[in-house]
């Protein structure tokens, strides 16, 4: 290294002993330095089960496998350095050396009485098997079946806990739902400093606010959401012109209102995003600001950023333009009430009809935009989504299958225009920003769906090493009119790689986008609002500091990770609600007889997919005609 002095020998010294610490090198027993995984030495997140054994998967090698015993107290989603132990069975075999960082600080469980004990306590995460100590029990009056939230002391087992606050009674209505999304750090409550911030927030634009902004109240700009929505960000207009189109997408200036680093701000962060479950939004900012100042809502004034893009009639951009703006909706929309002027209903034309011309425009110009995207690779993942709903006391009524119709796709395609001009400008300005990423979906993953795909008789053209949206479109639309289309859909989903967020414009390979981000949600997504925050500062303000950028660029990196991460639990959350919910609707089914689709076949059975979109599993030792062995290379019984 060309040390000559003992100050530069000390100095390597202290920066490799960092290193070690940290697991980046290790040292051999002689002594020597070499790369972790030279040494055997592996850092990532764990996943554990429900079984209690773990795993930690690595990119583009196998998983380790770890035990319960070699898992030392670590958790799932926990930060870990793995050591690879020697293997006997062919199978790669790890022992958790040090958690870096542990995932859960909160858990929920439920006190239950138990013979000769008293009150026991059991943990939601059925995954932890550590033996639990309560601290503070006695400071609170519970009975048998009450919930609780409780942070951790001490990790490890035994593992030391104390109560935060009583969630209620099992039974209580809304009492499982509100388990769920604290379990995955999700608080329907804002603390105080935040809505205090909150109640000082002007309810109305003044005439300061619009300096500097266009204006944009003279168009006519509708508003298209659900009916019971209530955060609308996003409003939209279009003008026939030349050659083609006039499309205007108006966000909500959400940044003008949550200046950064204010108690706002934070708390926003942390959320990183609203979180939609089936009886409750628990919105990313206060309602206040949610539903009040930062929602398009009609006929008021509202601060917002607009796109305005030039489309021609075969859907390409042909020009754009992004700046600062204030509006007034004419119109607060349905996707049901547009729905029905595309399907010429008599009726809901005569009640709007200063926009029916309009809304034709509309849609001419997003089936154009469809079009172009479609060309190009596009992937539609029509999966179906269930819309649940809830009777007064919490317990499930329905399920419905959601309906996808002309609306609900127009605002998709003029949303997805906008993100890409905006990612688009960004990028070329190489100003710090967060870009919505999705990279390539992984050879090892897309050998498998060919596979399947083999087996329902049609072949995987091209290499999965260098695949392009395009061949797997194809490949998705050729089962078009085929009962299996929808499982067909959902293993392509799954053997995709995970979109996140990203300091880097990487392109998204679902969208055949080499530019893409999030613009057009900041009320319901903090990566919007910082993007909509970097157009302000460096687009509109031209402040070109290196100092700044430098900061800034560090901060993207962060806000990459964290609001990727809020996603997953956001995801996780909403997921596990539907879950519980559905399986509580199916234990009054029990003994009706259905039809469904066999999703998924495995050793241990088969899944089968009913038309209310509820998956279940039919086990082996269920099938009593005939002796069944699982095919792997065949993926059949």
């Amino acid at each position: 290294l060309g040390l000559s002095t003992t100050e530069e020998f000390i100095a390597m010294n202290k920066a490799a002993n960092e290193l070690a610490e940290q697991y980046v090198i290790v040292f051999s027993q002689k002594g020597n330095l070499m790369p972790a995984k030279m040494g055997g030495y592996y850092r990532g997140v764990l996943s554990v089960n429900r079984k209690g054994f773990g795993f930690l998967d690595l990119e583009n090698e196998n998983s380790i496998h770890i035990t319960e015993a070699n898992l030392h107290g670590a958790m799932n989603g926990d930060l870990a350095i793995v050591k690879k132990l020697p293997s006997f069975y062919g199978s790669d075999e790890g022992e958790v050396i040090r958690v870096l960082q542990h995932k859960t600080n909160t858990l929920v469980g439920t006190f239950f009485s138990s013979v000769g004990k008293g009150l026991q306590l059991k943990l939601d995460d059925e995954r932890i098997k550590a033996r639990l100590i309560v601290k503070n029990w006695q400071a609170f009056k519970m009975v048998s079946g009450t919930k609780a939230l409780l942070k951790v002391l001490r990790y490890g087992d035994p593992m030391e806990l104390e109560i935060v606050q009583l969630l209620g009674h099992i039974d209580d209505p809304g009492v499982d739902i509100l388990s769920v999304l604290l379990e995955y750090d999700i608080d329907p409550q804002f603390p105080e400093e935040v809505m205090e911030q909150a109640q000082k927030t002007p309810a109305r634009v003044t005439p300061k606010d619009k300096e500097g902004r266009r204006d944009c109240t003279a168009k006519t700009i509708i508003t298209i959401d659900g009916e019971d929505s209530k955060d609308l960000d996003d409003a939209v207009c279009v003008e026939k012109i030349d050659g083609g189109y006039r499309l205007g997408v108006h966000i909500a200036d959400v940044s003008h209102y949550v200046p950064e680093n204010s108690p706002l701000d934070l708390e926003a962060l942390k959320r990183g995003t609203s979180t939609y479950v089936v009886d409750r939004v628990v919105p990313m900012l206060p309602h206040l600001l949610s539903n009040g100042i930062c929602s398009l809502n009609p006929k008021v004034l509202r601060l917002t950023l607009s796109c305005e893009m030039e489309i021609s009639e075969s859907g390409e951009i042909l020009n754009y333009e992004i700046f600062p703006s204030y509006i007034k909706t004419t119109e607060r929309m349905t996707y049901t009430a547009v729905n029905a002027i595309l399907e010429g209903e008599e009726e809901t034309c005569r009640k709007y009809k200063k926009l029916v011309n309009m809304i034709g425009l509309m849609r001419d110009c997003s089936r154009a935009i469809r079009q172009r995207r479609h060309a190009a690779g596009a992937i539609d993942f029509e999966t179906p989504e269930a819309k649940i709903i809830l009777n007064p006391q919490g317990k499930i009524e329905e399920i419905q299958v959601r309906e996808r119709k002309e609306a609900e796709m127009l605002i998709e395609d003029f949303m997805v225009c906008a993100n890409e001009c905006v990612a688009r400008h960004l990028k070329w300005l190489e100003v710090p920003a967060l870009y919505r990423v999705h990279e390539a979906p992984e050879p090892k993953k897309l050998r498998d769906f060919a596979k399947i795909v083999l087996l329902m008789g049609k072949r995987f053209k091209g290499s999965v090493e260098q695949i392009r949206p395009l061949q797997l479109q194809q490949l998705l639309d050729s089962f078009k009119e085929d009962p299996a289309y929808p499982v067909i859909s959902t293993m392509m989903l799954r053997s995709m790689q995970k979109a996140k967020y990203d300091p880097r414009c990487l392109g998204h390979f679902g969208l055949a986008l080499e530019e893409y981000t999030h613009f057009t949600s900041p009320i319901r997504r903090y990566p919007d609002l910082i993007v909509h925050r970097m157009l302000h500062k460096y687009c509109f303000g031209l402040a070109f500091d290196p100092e700044v950028m430098k900061q800034d660029e560090l901060k993207m990196e962060e806000y990459g990770k964290l609001t990727s991460e809020r996603e997953r639990a956001a995801i996780e959350a909403e997921r596990e609600v539907e879950d519980m919910k559905k399986a509580e609707y199916m234990e009054d089914q029990v003994g009706k007889i259905a039809e469904g689709v066999i999703s998924g076949v495995t050793k241990f059975g088969f899944f089968v997919e009913l038309e209310n979109t509820v998956e279940g599993l039919v086990r082996v030792q269920k099938l009593t005609d005939d002796y069944y062995h699982y095919d792997p290379d065949t993926l059949s019984l």
